[in-house]
């Protein structure tokens, strides 16, 4: 997204949807930019790439949540609505860390936080979720905390 905010580039690409007809792109970028302003007019201070990266990963683990609801109800639209708006949403985030990269900043967010068993986990967990940005999912992250916590 060379130098464009992902703000500007989200309106960018409303915009390019709505010239193309694409509904629900232009859908599903409406509400991240939505769940942006609210978030901005809350608080009253502008977000920035990571803030806006926060809020694209709420959308897509809301998408992951109501998978299987859809998939019981055997509604085969809504589970590839929701799919395509889940590779819409990805492709305005960050590429995933590693399960490498995630150990070692598992790891250094123990020894940061002073965590020594897994009822520290929880500052450790916070400690990797700001370093990672949206690179990894919180699952995940707790996973490898809470295995590192045990084995350690």
């Amino acid at each position: 997204m060379s130098d464009l905010s992902l703000k500007d580039a989200l309106l960018r690409d409303m915009k390019a949807s709505m010239k193309e007809k694409d509904v629900l792109r232009k859908d599903t970028i409406q509400i991240v930019r939505a769940g942006v302003l609210q978030i901005e007019k809350d608080s009253q201070t502008q977000l920035d790439d990571p803030g806006v990266i926060r809020v694209i990963t709420k959308e897509v683990q809301k998408r992951l949540d109501v998978l299987p609801d859809y998939e019981r109800a055997g509604r085969q639209d809504l589970v590839d609505n929701a799919h395509r708006q889940i590779d819409i949403l990805k492709s305005y985030l960050p590429e995933s860390l590693t399960e490498d990269e995630l150990r070692r900043l598992v790891d250094e967010a123990i020894k940061e936080s002073g965590s020594l068993s897994v009822k520290d986990m929880g500052k450790a967990i916070k400690l990797v979720a700001e370093k990672a940005s949206g690179r990894a999912d919180g699952k995940t992250i707790s996973e490898l905390v809470r295995k590192a916590l045990s084995d350690g």
